[in-house]
């Protein structure tokens, strides 16, 4: 720890940022950030509610998740060399007031009985856009509001916004579907909106000082589109430790898109399936309550590998589990170690990429995850009907079948203990490498100026 953290936190430290007025700033932008999530997630629930009320389909849902990571997956690269080139508190308002625009227009085609389900991909399309534009703006400017030495207690607490909303959005949203409708939801969606529009006003969000890097990557917005990769490859154990968050939540993403439908299968009951589903959002905000505490360990790497080898084994054991109690358990567990692996990541990029190129580099590494995501997406649920299901029938079962067992259910728990294991050996795979836990000692740590 500095000797900056020791001070007053009046007082400005060695970053340049003000240590008082950056971290109320950034608290300020988390808590309307989490407001607005909460409504997003109500309202959401709200429409999906009524949607499958009067399709009976669940394919309109998914593909309204579909089109809200389009945008991310094809802009993003744009998005943050817009944030590295512009003001950053300037695009989150621009996106904020986008959402708002977005809300009103669905919430006009349902006052007016004019609502068509492409309304709804179409305004998800547009939301999904001004969220790719919003999130590497926020990221990159964390560095620039938040010191080094707190920067994993922030991060911890950034992680409890999205799990502690989840808890608390479905009973709301049953509780506004039946009070004031799916007219009343989105509006109340849209003054949370207006809400963080009102707070970004009143803020104040450093500007970076340029660096050599940032120099070095100069160029017309298309270049700098896909300066964030270049910059990666450029540093092979940031690239490797990237690389590796990557492919593990690929990993992650195609067990957990089966969530649902395996827990429905395992229990047969709608009632022991939300037990479970609140066990594993409350294992995610307990944990990042926890880390917020802790703050983790130092080098940050054996936090992250640690955690990760950790997660594969919980996610291992949720694939045999075979009751309600069993599998909320280890969801439980597997989201508690979440937030210890995402705030301490995190924290390493943040410190170790440049703070003017930030936006570029969260931008690549959001786009990397979207692709993946998507592709776990495509391959997970015809893997899981096609394949795995129906081969718990068959003799050669009986090779697996002892420990994921033979009930309906079984051939997704045998792709969760799959894809926990691998998790463990690949995350192991790269904790033994010298220069991936050297990665924050071998690159230099970036300090944040204001202009």
């Amino acid at each position: 720890m500095t000797g900056s953290q020791d001070r007053s936190e009046s007082s400005a430290d060695e970053d340049g940022v003000n240590t008082s007025r950056g971290l109320r700033t950034y608290y300020a932008l988390l808590i309307t950030e989490s407001v607005s999530l909460l409504g997003s997630l109500v309202s959401g629930l709200v429409v999906s509610i009524s949607i499958f009320r009067e399709t009976g389909q669940a394919t309109p849902l998914a593909l309204v998740e579909f089109f809200s990571i389009l945008p991310v997956i094809v802009t993003s690269g744009f998005s943050g060399a817009l944030a590295d080139r512009f003001d950053r508190r300037l695009l989150m308002l621009v996106a904020n007031v986008g959402f708002v625009l977005c809300s009103s227009l669905l919430l006009l085609t349902f006052a007016s009985d004019a609502f068509r389900l492409w309304h709804l991909y179409a305004f998800s399309c547009a939301s999904g856009l001004f969220a790719a534009l919003q999130r590497p703006a926020f990221q990159a400017s964390v560095t620039m509001l938040v010191p080094d030495g707190l920067r994993d207690k922030a991060n911890a607490w950034g992680q409890l916004t999205g799990p502690a909303a989840r808890v608390i959005a479905p009973a709301i949203a049953a509780l506004l579907f039946a009070s004031i409708g799916i007219v009343g939801a989105i509006a109340l969606d849209i003054l949370t909106f207006v809400a963080a529009i009102v707070v970004l006003f009143m803020v104040r969000i450093p500007t970076p000082q340029a660096t050599e890097e940032g120099r070095s990557l100069g160029g017309s917005i298309w270049r700098q589109a896909f300066d964030g990769f270049r910059y990666l490859l450029a540093r092979p154990a940031l690239f490797f430790l990237v690389a590796h968050s990557s492919l593990v939540t690929f990993l992650v993403f195609g067990a957990l898109v089966l969530g649902t439908p395996y827990v429905l299968a395992r229990t047969g009951s709608e009632t022991q399936f939300g037990w479970v589903l609140v066990a594993l959002n409350v294992g995610a905000v307990t944990g990042a309550i926890v880390m917020g505490a802790w703050g983790g360990t130092k080098p940050r790497v054996h936090t992250v590998f640690p955690g990760w080898i950790i997660a594969g084994v919980f996610l291992v054991l949720a694939g045999v589990a075979q009751g309600a109690v069993m599998l909320a358990a280890t969801f439980f567990a597997f989201m508690f170690a979440r937030p210890f692996i995402d705030a301490a990541g995190l924290s390493i990029l943040q410190m170790k990429i440049a703070p003017d190129v930030q936006g570029r580099v969260f931008a690549a590494i959001g786009q990397i995850t979207s692709m993946l995501a998507a592709l776990a997406f495509l391959i997970a649920g015809p893997l899981a009907d096609n394949v795995l299901e129906p081969a718990r029938n068959l003799p050669v079962w009986s090779a697996v079948g002892w420990a994921v067992g033979t009930t309906p259910g079984s051939g997704m728990g045998l792709l969760l203990v799959v894809s926990g294991a691998l998790t463990v050996l690949i995350s192991l795979a790269f904790y033994l490498v010298p220069a991936i836990r050297r990665v924050e000692s071998a690159l230099p740590g970036y300090v944040p100026a204001a202009k």
